[in-house]
């Protein structure tokens, strides 16, 4: 399934029913009194939150939604059929804004949560409602009211404890496979992950997690360049971020620069994703001779002036995973 986690949507609530104009006519019964009856509220639009939805792509061809309007009054006093609300599934962690305004309508962060985006219309009053003892035969009534229409921008922002962030070819996704059941694509050129991937990572019972593998970050990034720019949103909500160096990088490159260069692109576009918890992965030990893996990791913390945690891996042979895990899951608990 094509993961898409924005789409742009229409939605039209119903019309109110009018009320209607009726007298009384029976037989013997000449001018019988008003008995018009109102008319149905128009059905209202919802967006609710529903599990087992993981994108928007539903939402991608399908643009228009409409609820049913009520139906109209009828005479004898019938009130006239009010219309369904009409309510559209998206996935837990959907954002829905005004496209016009840019104003917050829902956040809808929690299975089950719903709000109102369009309100029906109010249904219109029959002439017996207007009846009284100065105006006996009233011709009086009033129309449904128009139910309201807007445009709205859907933005998915993943629920995740853990993000995953670094450049391309890092190691981000081979580290995910190794420590979830989450299988992302894996090769040795750039931009392999081309979508966020979600897993769960299990410790034992009642202790699990979930990380997100966000596609790799470029110079540039905030600014719309490489795929970062289209993901960095869902690091939002992420409670920890792990920043994955590739410290054996097959063109020569310093892993203190790349450090600098993603953290650069981080605090460009939001200053609370630097101010996360975050821990440094040093990645791809295993290309690094044992005798200088200690130099190496010495040398990188000195560099960077690193005061936080910090794990040297191999996300290939799982070397160093577990200890990583275990940190991950203690910071989660506090």
């Amino acid at each position: 399934m094509k993961f898409v986690d924005e789409a742009t949507i229409s939605v039209q609530a119903g019309n109110g029913g009018h009320g209607c104009l009726s007298f009384r006519r029976e037989k013997f019964i000449e001018f019988g009194g008003p008995d018009g009856g109102d008319g149905g509220d128009g059905g209202s639009v919802y967006v609710q939150a529903v599990p087992g939805i993981n994108t928007l792509i539903d939402y991608r061809f399908a643009k228009t939604f409409k609820a049913k309007s009520g139906q109209g009054g009828m005479g004898r006093l019938r009130k006239g059929k009010s219309a369904e609300d009409l309510v559209l599934p998206v996935p837990v962690g959907t954002k829905v804004v005004e496209n016009e305004t840019g104003e917050l309508i829902a956040d809808l962060n929690a299975v089950g949560q719903r709000a109102c985006v369009a309100q029906g219309g109010y249904h219109g009053l029959g002439n017996a409602r207007f009846k009284s003892s100065t105006n006996q035969s009233p011709r009086k009534i009033t129309q449904g009211q128009p139910g309201e229409a807007r445009t709205l921008q859907l933005a998915l922002h993943l629920l995740a404890d853990v993000g995953l962030v670094g450049l391309p070819n890092a190691g981000k996704s081979t580290l995910i496979r190794s420590v979830s059941a989450a299988k992302p694509k894996v090769a040795d050129y750039p931009f392999t992950t081309l979508y966020p991937q979600l897993g769960v990572v299990k410790l034992g019972a009642y202790q699990s997690f979930v990380m997100a593998d966000i596609p790799g970050l470029i110079e540039g990034a905030a600014e719309g360049h490489g795929l970062g720019i289209r993901f960095l949103k869902h690091l939002s909500r992420t409670a920890i971020l792990l920043h994955v160096v590739d410290v054996a990088s097959a063109d020569g490159s310093d892993p203190a620069e790349a450090f600098r260069q993603v953290e650069s692109e981080l605090a460009k576009y939001d200053d609370d994703l630097v101010n996360k918890p975050r821990f440094l992965v040093l990645n791809k030990m295993d290309l690094v001779p044992e005798t200088e893996r200690e130099v190496l990791k010495a040398a990188i913390v000195r560099n960077l002036g690193w005061e936080g945690e910090v794990f040297a891996i191999s996300a290939v042979s799982g070397e160093g995973t577990k200890a990583l895990c275990s940190a991950l899951m203690q910071q989660i608990k506090l």
